[in-house]
């Protein structure tokens, strides 16, 4: 029986090389995988998926007018054994359901992999939906940038300092953000 799956984690957390590294094992087995990404993640390259250790791979682009079950109701090309999202963050309401009906009528597994909180510690929409719509959870962890902790905030960087307001979206690497624990994210050291 298929299910949704959420795999989330702050950033660099290996939520991206995790993704490349399923579809890697589904193809190895000559099972057929759909992968698919945000087209607001531009970072590397719009429609790629890219892992910090150098990874990449084309995966198809979803844009806000995007209709996820369609796009897969209507393949041709044999059984799909899995769908890949990467930056399911970005994701509308509309499109995480999309992602359920996918799952519930096509029985076709999603795994969908993303942010779980912006930088002011906030949902995004496609996260919220996916907590409440996924049939498993799970969490990618990582470390404090600052310390050994476990990060589960994103520090936004403006000219070497933290930032707590501004727009919800803005891509961006290790040159913009720093995964960090509650701790160092509500006090941050004063050298960083």
């Amino acid at each position: 029986m298929a299910q949704l799956f959420f795999k989330y984690g702050a950033m660099n957390s290996g939520k991206s090389i995790e993704i490349l590294k399923v579809a890697h094992n589904y193809e190895e087995q000559g099972k057929k995988v759909i992968l698919m990404t945000s087209v607001i993640d531009n970072r590397d390259e719009v429609g790629y998926i890219s892992s910090r250790i150098g990874l990449k791979r084309q995966a198809e682009i979803v844009d806000k007018n995007t209709d996820i079950y369609e796009s897969v109701k209507n393949r041709t090309e044999g059984p799909i054994a899995c769908i890949l999202v990467d930056e399911a963050q970005f994701l509308s309401k509309e499109q995480i359901l999309q992602l359920t009906k996918i799952v519930d009528e096509l029985n076709v597994p999603v795994m969908a992999f993303g942010l779980k909180n912006d930088f002011q510690n906030e949902l995004f929409e496609g996260t919220k939906y996916l907590l409440l719509l996924a049939d498993k959870l799970e969490e990618m962890k990582t470390i404090c940038w600052f310390c050994t902790k476990k990060a589960s905030m994103n520090m936004r960087m403006v000219d070497g300092k933290p930032v707590y307001n501004g727009e919800q979206i803005a891509i961006g690497g290790n040159d913009m953000y720093y995964p960090v624990c509650r701790k160092h994210y509500f006090n941050p050291p004063e050298k960083i």
